[in-house]
């Protein structure tokens, strides 16, 4: 049979563990938050984009900004690059939140974990606290 040590030791152990893993995934969740807040803001400007080339005329003229030029863009040519960017960043913001939702469960799982092995770390001083 083990000794109160012993197993106070290794329950301290997958105690550490798990909080390391605990650890690692709330950082992952942090940089999913950030991320999505960047496609949030990204997906904000080019909805402004496309409500202001929404109201031109057809036949004005667009320019686009390629690094220190700008180059002449049909109208409509201009919207549906703006359209399949907005389309690009809705698909990524879904990404992001079935990532968020998976890593919310994890942090749960983990949490309940050290819940137990906590449980039983104090079960287990009670019991050597009597036995003394």
């Amino acid at each position: 049979m083990k000794s109160f040590f012993t197993m106070a030791e290794e329950v301290q152990r997958k105690m550490q563990m798990e909080l390391d893993k605990y650890k690692q995934i709330q950082k992952e969740y942090q940089r999913a938050v950030s991320i999505r807040q960047q496609l949030d803001g990204q997906l904000s400007e080019n909805t402004f984009v496309k409500d202001e080339l929404d109201m031109l005329k057809p036949g004005a003229e667009v320019f686009k900004l390629i690094g220190p030029v700008l180059l002449k863009q049909s109208l409509e040519e201009a919207k549906q690059t703006v359209l399949k960017r907005m389309e690009f960043i809705k698909g990524e913001l879904k990404r992001q939140e079935d990532l968020l939702q998976d890593l919310d469960k994890k942090q749960d799982a983990h949490r309940e974990t050290l819940n137990k092995l906590q449980q039983q770390f104090q079960h287990m001083q009670v019991k050597a606290a009597m036995k003394a």
